[in-house]
């Protein structure tokens, strides 16, 4: 339907998702009001909405805490939200991550997948329908730039900015997201006395996000001058061999460096990364024991937790259509004379998140205490609900691919408001790339998303 529109399009798309690719949009202090996610983000928003003026939208800055990019008339507002803030770099990409470099009919950069490339496609979308079509509604791209930590962002906007009536997301999955598993963060606490011969004295793990699966832990421990620091490292090298853990051992003066490697990937599917932290604690839990050094942090987290990354784990089994509960151990610290182990859960949608706050406190020692935080309910719209069904037939009738809904453990922008779900850009069957390194789009998806979101919004706003 818009295809010959899309072609003449291309070129202006592909560039405008790599010149937004390019800025750094990671959160970062601030001390300007006006830029309230540092200074980087702030430019990210003020590219796109000069690129939306440029195209003859209308546009709003809000305060430096998120924008808009608006075409129609009417009293109904359909909603488009995405961000255009990212998560850190991380390491060892093979093209530079804010380059934007095209090779293989890919356009590599952090942000590409998630979530510039859909944002851009959203918005060249909206052009190709408001130069072509007669609509009888507004059409309003939302742009946050705070999704990828507390949403203070949406926050802003829902306290500043009219609410739309429905809408979606490009944050996820085509064929269309019905349901979006609950979320909840855990931190494990228990003091941590240094009076023994072996102490632990720094704990980094590169600052890693709670929604994360970490690649990097590193831990420095130090050796009383009465234990063979040598002896030491024999002892740990065995515990790494026998458990087949990526772990490197450095002698450093009277300090041992442990350092665990994992491979990153996102919170909503740990199975697919390796967790640098786990395979961390249980090599310390185990190092200690030879040396009779009792924690009972570590006790619970190998007899609870260890490598896992299901429910069973913590002896809750919890599967429902939305799948299973899991968890990722995502951050260790030492802080204030107290280890911590923050960790992130994903819920099935129709187990309640106060069940399983219940259910982990009630299996906690006493010398561990628990705060909790990141809690959001999950998202659910029936199958057959209209927008979902909408959706759904604008992707087959644009691709000609099986068009039945999916849920996902990821929590995306629509949970901002009601009546919103995720659409895309992830084709059925990708690899998702969000959050992992050398992630990317690829220019033929980039320009197949357009396309779909152009029918989309046309359908929705008829």
């Amino acid at each position: 339907m818009f295809s010959k529109n899309i072609d003449l399009l291309k070129n202006d798309i592909i560039a405008s998702t790599c010149n937004l690719i390019k800025f750094q949009s990671i959160l970062s202090k601030s001390t300007n009001p006006q830029m309230p996610f540092g200074e980087n983000c702030n430019k990210a928003l003020e590219y796109i909405l000069d690129l939306g003026n440029h195209l003859g939208f209308r546009t709003k800055n809000i305060d430096g805490y998120c924008g808009y990019i608006e075409f129609g008339k009417g009293n109904e507002l359909i909603g488009i939200i995405g961000h255009l803030d990212v998560v850190p770099e991380g390491e060892n990409w093979t093209y530079p991550p804010f380059s934007a470099t095209i090779a293989d009919g890919k356009m590599y950069g952090r942000g590409a997948i998630d979530d510039k490339g859909p944002v851009i496609a959203s918005l060249y979308a909206m052009k190709i329908v408001m130069d072509t079509c007669k609509v009888n509604k507004r059409v309003r791209l939302i742009l946050g730039l705070n999704e990828e930590n507390d949403w203070k962002c949406i926050e802003h906007y829902k306290e500043k900015e009219e609410i739309p009536s429905f809408g979606f997301s490009p944050d996820a999955d085509f064929p269309c997201i019905y349901a979006e598993k609950g979320l909840l963060s855990a931190y494990l606490s228990a003091p941590y006395h240094n009076e023994n011969k072996i102490k632990i004295i720094d704990i980094d793990c590169n600052n890693n996000a709670i929604n994360v699966v970490p690649k990097y832990c590193k831990i420095t421990l130090s050796v009383d001058s009465s234990l063979s620091i040598d002896e030491c490292i024999h002892n740990l090298k065995e515990i790494v061999e026998r458990n087949h853990f990526d772990i490197s051992i450095a002698k450093e003066n009277s300090n041992i460096i442990l350092t665990s490697y994992g491979i990153s990937a996102h919170s909503a599917h740990p199975e697919l990364g390796k967790n640098a932290i786990s395979q961390a604690i249980i090599t310390l839990h185990e190092f200690f024991e030879i040396y009779l050094i009792r924690n009972e942090l570590f006790d619970y987290f190998c007899k609870a937790i260890g490598l896992k990354y299901n429910g069973e784990s913590l002896g809750i089994h919890i599967i429902d259509e939305s799948g299973l509960l899991t968890l990722n151990v995502a951050q260790f610290d030492l802080k204030d004379s107290n280890l911590v182990i923050g960790i992130n859960l994903r819920i099935p949608i129709h187990t309640s998140i106060k069940t399983i706050k219940e259910k982990i406190t009630s299996s906690l020692p006493h010398s561990i205490s628990i705060n909790f935080s990141g809690e959001k309910e999950p998202l659910y719209l029936s199958k057959e609900n209209w927008l979902i069904k909408t959706l759904c037939n604008v992707f087959h009738e644009v691709t000609g691919l099986d068009s039945t809904p999916i849920a996902i453990g990821g929590a995306t922008y629509a949970r901002a408001f009601p009546n919103f779900v995720s659409f895309g850009a992830n084709m059925p069957g990708d690899k998702d790339m969000c959050h992992q390194v050398d992630e990317f789009i690829s220019i033929d998806n980039l320009i197949l998303a357009t396309n779909i979101y152009a029918r989309a919004i046309y359908e929705l706003s008829k």
